[in-house]
């Protein structure tokens, strides 16, 4: 196996730009590729089916194929592809001011701003094939209501056979359904290379992925994948069962790498294949430093028993290069804290079973390690020679309170973790001082909202330190917030966005009321999907007042999008009737029961030319839920006249789909309803990876409005 390095790359995230228009979104910011740390999905996948043989993803030596844009459109000098040629070009050049209502351009620390869907929808096919595939060489990061948004327009102009010249992302949304079955296995290789987690909302879609690439593949069920396979597949591997991981070849070990998490039954099942020695490391007595690197992420999900095979000195050398790329930020704490529970569960089980065979000693806790110092805590191999006992025993307060910081670069174990909030709340008995605040990120889930309200919060710094993580939970997101109003603070655009859109799930329903209008428009599109329901309806009414001043259906509906999750019954209607072409991302986010009040004419008119992607979502939680409601004749409507919770299989095409020859959850879209690449009339915006001048962005925007009168006002 090659050596594996771990890219700390990010994937454009709702929640992390700088900007204030919805839509023209900023991701958060992209640290530089390091050894040792996990790349995203789209980083992950890309590098891991690009890679030549079974080779381990390597940020360093793997490259995506097919990133040239390839022969240039010629000279189309139509305002259109001037237009589209300086927002691609521009991808990584400098960023924009801050929006502001003098029309200033909202920028980002990556590729976030960009253009409205609805300029898209009307470049020439040339102009369109142009711009998606300069995306393709220029690597451009969208969201998946935007790539849903493209593919159906590619699919407009006939030009999904172009796939190879297309981002992988971009053909994970595409009609399967006409892919010729002569392409199947270079368009299954291109996609794999996408970030599957994109389709999060559309699980037929997903799953209609796998099946067609397996039965491209002509693999049995469940499938026994080759090592030939597997480089096909690529991160579509991520979705398998775990009894196929087991059957496969060993090769998967490179495909595992590149998904974003494992669920536990495929950490039995890595753990399974890692026991059986087929694969290159071989059995656990033998396994090497070098082995275990290769492995990339899939290590911190070793089991604590397999850990017990292992020689000690190869052991201990992987646990000190592990917490030394944690400490140095290049790994999660939440990755390496997951390795390191296992590594000293399996270190305690060894040390007790020793410990049986000796005489036992005192009942006391003396600290048999020595004391703590300053130097003790840079060394690498600390959580292994003190355990949580010898933590509480050996560090002193003076050494806590002035190297607080570096003890909590190590990935504590959550008993340690408690050990170290006891010390603390002895040392300050009125509440941690808030310079002091700011080092605890990691800590702050075993806060009570009592102890909360001890402390002083007066400093954005440090509400942004606290609540930054996602280790934060409900009711200390509030009392952290509360604090800082109580000392007079405002919350800002600038706090909003630091702190993510997750965050205003748990404000207060008073908090988020004290924001001003004004701050919340320029926090711009922040995400609110996890939210529960009650705080979506807060936010929607929040973001209407916010916006309510932009009358033209167009624009209000492009800041209000990311807020329609809380939208009551009236609102989609009125929405619906403004024609606004909802696109599915959006759909599957509103209120369930807000849904089961729409008609089907509602849910076609809200839709527009994308209620064909309804095919791609129909398992979805709300969608499900909607469809059973309807009667066979509406389903009939909009092209799903068979039982929405059976399985059903592709609509043959004369192109012989190779997703014929598959029986799968997933159909086509029935022979009256709009192909799933219908184009959007007004499908809002589609970002791209650019900053540009505030004058080109609104020459676009303007053109593709055409005179306000003309458009429907609210």
């Amino acid at each position: 196996m090659a050596l594996a390095g771990w890219a700390h790359v990010a994937r454009n995230a709702d929640g992390g730009h700088q900007a204030a228009e919805p839509g023209l979104q900023a991701g958060r910011e992209v640290p530089p590729p390091m050894p040792g740390s996990r790349a995203p999905p789209s980083t992950r996948s890309s590098l891991c089916s690009a890679c030549p043989g079974p080779a381990a993803c390597d940020p360093s030596t793997c490259r995506a194929p097919c990133t040239a844009m390839g022969p240039r459109a010629g000279a189309l000098v139509s305002r259109g592809l001037v237009l589209c040629m300086w927002l691609t070009t521009h991808c990584a050049g400098p960023h924009a001011e801050g929006f502001s209502q003098e029309g200033r351009l909202p920028a980002g620390p990556t590729c976030g701003p960009g253009f409205r869907c609805q300029a898209a929808s009307q470049l020439s096919r040339d102009q369109l094939s142009a711009l998606i595939r300069r995306m393709a060489s220029q690597q451009v990061l969208l969201k998946a209501w935007q790539l849903s948004c493209l593919a159906n327009l590619a699919a407009l102009h006939g030009l999904q056979s172009d796939f190879p010249l297309h981002p992988p992302d971009l053909l994970l949304f595409y009609n399967l359904g006409q892919v010729r079955e002569a392409d199947c296995q270079a368009f299954t290789r291109r996609a794999a290379q996408g970030d599957t987690e994109l389709l999060a909302n559309l699980p037929d879609q997903r799953a209609a992925l796998q099946h067609s690439a397996l039965a491209c593949l002509g693999v049995s069920h469940p499938p026994r994948l080759s090592a030939s396979d597997l480089l096909l597949l690529g991160v579509l591997v991520c979705d398998m069962e775990a009894s196929s991981i087991v059957a496969s070849d060993p090769h998967v070990l490179q495909n595992l790498q590149c998904c974003p998490r494992l669920t536990p039954a495929q950490q039995a099942a890595l753990n399974t294949l890692l026991t059986s020695g087929r694969t290159a490391l071989g059995p656990p007595i033998s396994w090497n430093l070098e082995g275990l690197q290769a492995l990339g992420p899939l290590a911190t999900y070793i089991s604590s028993s397999l850990w017990m095979q292992v020689q000690e000195a190869v052991g201990l050398g992987f646990f000190g290069s592990m917490v030394a790329a944690c400490r140095a930020g290049r790994l999660s704490q939440r990755d390496t804290r997951r390795f390191v529970t296992s590594f000293l569960e399996a270190k305690a089980k060894a040390k007790a079973k020793l410990m049986s065979s000796r005489p036992k000693r005192g009942t006391g806790r003396p600290c048999i390690q020595g004391n703590i110092t300053a130097a003790t805590l840079q060394d690498d191999l600390f959580l292994v020679h003190y355990d949580c006992s010898q933590l509480e025993s050996c560090l002193g307060s003076r050494v806590l309170r002035a190297n607080l910081d570096p003890l909590l670069q190590h990935p504590l174990p959550a008993e340690c973790q408690r050990v170290v909030k006891a010390k603390l709340a002895r040392i300050y008995p009125s509440g941690i001082p808030e310079e002091q605040l700011q080092l605890i990120t990691s800590l702050v889930y075993l806060y009570s909202v009592v102890e909360i309200s001890q402390w002083n919060i007066t400093s954005r710094d440090t509400v942004m330190a606290l609540l930054a993580s996602d280790v934060a939970l409900e009711n200390q997101t509030e009392a952290i917030l509360q604090k800082f109003l109580d000392h007079k603070g405002n919350i800002t655009s600038a706090l909003l966005v630091a702190i993510g859109g997750s965050r205003l799930c748990w404000m207060s329903p008073q908090q988020i009321q004290a924001i001003r209008p004004s701050e919340f428009r320029l926090a711009g599109a922040l995400d609110t999907s996890s939210c529960p329901q009650s705080r979506k309806n807060e936010l929607f009414f929040k973001a209407r007042e916010a916006f309510s001043s932009n009358r033209i259906t167009d624009a209000y509906y492009d800041f209000i999008r990311p807020f329609l999750g809380g939208a009551p019954t009236e609102e989609l209607q009125r929405l619906a009737r403004a024609n606004i072409s909802m696109d599915i991302h959006t759909f599957t986010n509103l209120n369930p029961r807000v849904l089961q009040n729409l008609s089907v004419d509602n849910v076609r008119t809200l839709l527009g030319q994308n209620v064909g992607d309804l095919q791609k979502a129909r398992s979805h939680p709300a969608i499900s839920s909607w469809l059973r409601s309807l009667n066979k004749s509406a389903l009939g409507e909009l092209g799903l006249d068979r039982d929405p919770a059976s399985p059903t299989s592709p609509t043959r095409t004369h192109n012989t789909p190779w997703t014929s020859h598959l029986t799968s959850t997933w159909e086509g879209p029935g022979k009256d309803a709009p192909s799933s690449g219908s184009p959007p009339a007004h499908l809002g915006h589609l970002p791209l990876a650019v900053a540009l001048p505030s004058s080109l962005l609104w020459l676009l925007y303007w053109g593709a409005l055409g005179p306000v009168g003309t458009h429907n006002v609210l």
